[in-house]
């Protein structure tokens, strides 16, 4: 089965906001078996959504519309789709009243007329029931496709997708399974990757795909398999991830989207009940943050110093003007004082630190732009490594922030 998704709104194709719900809609769609075959973004404009959904009529079985469903004369998809299958709007009672309830009974204020268009549907559409707003998504049929307009709110959207659109498009299709499994791989790079499991690949059943998803300092690697026997499937991807493991088990860290580094590095610390902060300079406190993106992180991370001038290193982290002055700020020297002041502040077992030049100017420093020091105290010592990332700023600073964790994870492991 295939899937289109369309996005309509005029503020996406000038950059003013990110699509994010079509990231979430295909991840919803993959779930049940249905891929998706292509993604646009349209204007606000009626015939450009016009030519668009007949483009897409019977190329895909289904067609997931988001935005345009709004109260104001720009938002047009309503009576686009009455245009498309030759429909006109009506008002729905039970939207109606969802709508007073809405606006009077929880937003406590007089309901506009604006308001109560919002109840005003296509008379053909089956009605997906919006319990997160105002406007409701509407379910179309033409032909062989299945047309789905969804509200471009996220939330709303969001609610609509797994309550709505996804339980009934497992009723209508019988669809074929799709088996994913994502290893995590940190501290080789892609090519190296393939190089070493170039054999294992080239012998890869035919109903099982391999894909690279490189990222500054990590590499995923995402096996899909599809077919009508999901045991199948997933018996022959556990093998295959068996011999990958063989292969490269030294740098794989975890599987799957939500085993990220941060959230296996964050079961090391709790399953050993050791404790982490940070000080970081160059890295600007994304090593924190990528720490507390997951919950239940105060467990384990005690907290951090982002201590990015020099005279925030010797003002809160205490390290001494005279080793800055002999050693410059991005050094070895210093970078191992930084994560030492900070484990001892905090009173954590582990402590990453980092001090570098991202650039694109030298600041304070002497070293080459690019030059990365992560200092790693240990309850036993502390480890230095330098880096050069290149260029640019960017790349620098995400692959510090992964390889200062990947320092910690192997670290852990070795005790």
């Amino acid at each position: 089965m295939k899937a289109a998704i369309v996005t309509i709104g005029d503020e996406i194709l000038i950059g003013q906001i990110l699509d994010t719900n079509s990231s979430y809609i295909a991840k919803a769609l993959d779930k049940i078996g249905i891929g998706t075959y292509e993604m646009r973004s349209v204007s606000d404009d009626r015939m450009h959504i016009l030519n668009t959904l007949e483009k897409l009529q019977n190329q895909v079985d289904v067609v997931i519309v988001t935005g345009g469903l709004g109260p104001t004369k720009d938002d047009i998809t309503k009576k686009t789709f009455c245009d498309y299958f030759e429909d006109e709007l009506v008002e729905n009672p039970l939207v109606l009243a969802h709508v007073k309830e809405l606006i009077e009974g929880i937003y406590k204020r007089p309901i506009t007329a604006i308001n109560i268009e919002q109840a005003q549907v296509p008379s053909k559409a089956k009605i997906l029931f919006n319990k997160m707003g105002t406007a409701p998504g509407m379910w179309m049929e033409k032909n062989d496709t299945v047309f789905i307009s969804l509200p471009g709110v996220p939330y709303e959207m969001k609610y609509l997708m797994d309550n709505e659109v996804v339980p009934n498009l497992i009723a209508k299709f019988k669809r074929p399974f799709i088996v994913h499994k994502t290893i995590m791989t940190y501290g080789r790079g892609e090519s190296l990757i393939a190089e070493q499991i170039e054999d294992w690949e080239d012998n890869l059943p035919s109903f099982i795909k391999l894909a690279y998803l490189p990222s500054p300092g990590r590499v995923r690697l995402r096996l899909t398999a599809k077919g009508i026997d999901e045991k199948i499937l997933q018996d022959a991807i556990a093998d295959e991830v068996s011999k990958l493991t063989n292969l490269i088990g030294d740098i794989i860290v975890g599987f799957e989207e939500d085993q990220s580094i941060e959230v296996v590095l964050g079961d090391l610390l709790k399953s050993k009940k050791r404790t982490l902060a940070t000080a970081e300079s160059c890295t600007g406190g994304k090593i924190a943050q990528q720490i507390t993106s997951v919950s239940g992180c105060s467990a384990y991370f005690k907290g951090s110093v982002v201590s990015y001038a020099t005279d925030a290193k010797i003002e809160v982290l205490g390290i001494p003007s005279e080793l800055i002055a002999t050693h410059s700020v991005v050094s070895e020297a210093v970078a191992k004082a930084m994560a030492l002041a900070v484990q001892k502040m905090m009173h954590s077992d582990y402590a990453i630190a980092t001090t570098g030049n991202a650039g694109p100017s030298k600041g304070d420093a002497d070293a080459e732009i690019g030059t990365v020091f992560i200092a790693l105290a240990t309850p036993k010592t502390v480890i230095v490594e330098e880096f050069n990332f290149g260029q640019p700023r960017e790349k620098v600073i995400d692959r510090a922030v992964s390889k200062g964790l990947e320092l910690l994870y192997k670290e852990i492991l070795k005790n």
